[in-house]
């Protein structure tokens, strides 16, 4: 069983990833409040909402013409699994390379405490007091 301590540390690996690669890959969320969310963990560039406007082809299509891959970051609900498995496919049918192990990764790491991109603030913060209060305890008890 992963600590808490481990599950902030991969987390943290993976928030700091997707901030390098948002340099020249789009990080495709679902709306607005996962845009928020990401700006939240700094990272600002390259996050693109799924337009509600156009289709998931139309997207993909526009996607396609200014980037040779992209990041899939959608939710883990049932809509956001739909979502990101109508996304894949419609990426991969125009030649993006799409990766969608970091989305996977934190699905594992988040344990069901959370179910979407918006609430991955509040997980790393509670993970990173939980190791406040442990360590905490740790120099209450050494001292």
């Amino acid at each position: 069983m992963m600590s808490a301590q481990e599950r902030l540390e991969r987390l943290e690996k993976l928030v700091d990833e997707l901030h390098e690669r948002s340099h020249d890959t789009p990080i495709i969320v679902e709306g607005l409040r996962d845009v928020a969310a990401l700006k939240k963990l700094g990272i600002t560039r390259n996050v693109v909402p799924l337009n509600k406007g156009s289709s998931v082809i139309a997207f993909s299509e526009d996607i396609a013409k200014r980037h040779p891959k992209a990041i899939i970051l959608t939710d883990w609900d049932r809509k956001g699994g739909h979502l990101a498995r109508l996304l894949l496919d419609a990426l991969m049918g125009t030649d993006v390379k799409v990766d969608t192990d970091i989305r996977a990764k934190i699905v594992i790491l988040s344990k069901k405490e959370i179910r979407d991109i918006e609430s991955l603030p509040s997980l790393l913060s509670r993970l990173r007091r939980m190791e406040l209060l442990k360590s905490g305890e740790r120099s209450v008890v050494d001292g």
